[in-house]
């Protein structure tokens, strides 16, 4: 086996999630989830918010949209639906979008990502955050999202995605058993997502803080 494929396979989330598993951290996540993750995942979910509202159209699809914590930076002429796995972490959204008159928002559903039963080329825009690292099969999120979203429309994600080399990638293997219990994978790779032809086409800039995090921009 070359050293190249050793490094690909040693990269690759080691346990698996499902959609149980999401639920099942997701209900224990959301009481908890904005204090002990909404300060770190801040600036992340606003650099991501600030490319939607510059790009052109306002049918926006968020998926994973948590407790609803981007919801209140989008732009007033922006129509977002956002979509989650978790129940618990919905009725939240649906409080805050409430306690802050949200208007902006059309819906919030319970949907799966990799499957939501969206006509083809619904969304001028989709973006999913801190999320391609949660569902099960990304590469079939992609595909999903790149079937309702109209041509010449953009998909974003903003993520961690796993160190290519150095101290932070033995941190996040060592890490990545407990990925069921966390509801995510902390070794999670880029190329999980995208295919070495969709990165020659992307947009990857990384954010704040401590550039743990990236944004990456396709178009559809």
């Amino acid at each position: 086996m070359s050293h190249t494929t050793e490094t690909h396979r040693r990269r690759q989330p080691v346990v698996a999630l499902d959609a149980d598993a999401v639920r099942s951290a997701y209900r224990r996540w959301a009481t908890v989830y904005d204090a002990s993750f909404g300060g770190v995942s801040f600036w992340g979910r606003r650099v991501a918010v600030a490319e939607v509202n510059r790009l052109p159209g306002t049918r926006v699809l968020e998926v994973g949209v948590g407790t609803g914590l981007a919801l209140p930076l989008y732009r007033a002429e922006k129509r977002v639906i956002g979509i989650d796995l978790s129940a618990e972490m919905l009725a939240r959204a649906r409080e805050r979008v409430a306690r802050k008159k949200l208007s902006g928002v059309a819906s919030l559903l319970e949907m799966d990502a990799e499957a939501t039963n969206f006509p083809a080329g619904s969304f001028d825009i989709a973006v999913g955050m801190f999320v391609a690292s949660v569902v099960p099969h990304p590469k079939c999120l992609l595909a999903e999202l790149r079937r309702v979203v109209r041509p010449g429309g953009h998909i974003l994600f903003v993520n961690h995605f796993a160190a290519e080399r150095g101290p932070r990638w033995w941190i996040e293997r060592a890490l990545a058993p407990a990925s069921r219990k966390l509801g995510w994978h902390p070794d999670f790779a880029l190329d999980a997502l995208v295919s070495p032809e969709e990165r020659v086409c992307a947009r990857i800039a990384s954010v704040p803080p401590f550039g743990l995090f990236t944004l990456l921009r396709l178009p559809n």
